[in-house]
């Protein structure tokens, strides 16, 4: 019977990895503003002091990522995306040679609109520099267009993972 309700939960997306004390400790932790102490989530979530630690530990080594953003604006510099359509088959080697470029700090492969075929992300500091990386990507063996976006002003963030969505793990 064991068994069978096992493989019945497999087959409904019904296991869950993630504790109910997990989802609490990630719901505080996964705020824009989650620098929070161990002895903080204790409280908050009425959890054992032990408990949040071990959990805590657990939780960044498999499933959390811990990330400094610098705020370029406040140093004269711009964060820019290239959404890339290659051809040939060239789109790693592309990548690839993208990111030995020092301006060039994230390149990654990507579906759904069919003629985007990586995002990368740069770091510019003028129109200049934007024109001439331009340039230089489009004359790369292999790249068949390349359009750029910048986000020029932040409207809201929410948590990074919705409760609703935290409580479905």
């Amino acid at each position: 019977m064991v068994k069978e309700t096992y493989v019945n939960a497999i087959l409904n997306d019904d296991v869950q990895i993630l504790s109910t004390s997990d989802k609490k400790i990630l719901k505080i932790l996964l705020n824009p503003n989650g620098r929070v102490s161990s002895d903080q989530l204790a409280k908050k979530t009425g959890l054992p002091r032990s408990t949040i630690q071990r959990r805590r530990i657990m939780l960044e080594k498999r499933f959390l990522q811990l990330d400094y953003k610098l705020k370029l604006e406040e140093l004269g510099f711009r964060r820019i995306d290239f959404l890339i359509s290659t051809q040939w088959g060239l789109t790693v080697a592309i990548g690839q040679a993208l990111l030995k470029r020092n301006e060039v700090v994230y390149v990654g492969r990507s579906v759904g609109q069919h003629t985007i075929d990586l995002k990368a992300e740069l770091i510019i500091k003028t129109n200049a520099e934007l024109l001439d990386m331009l340039e230089i990507v489009k004359s790369m063996e292999g790249v068949r267009a390349v359009e750029w976006t910048e986000i020029v002003e932040i409207i809201g963030q929410k948590k990074s993972i919705p409760s609703e969505i935290i409580d479905r793990m």
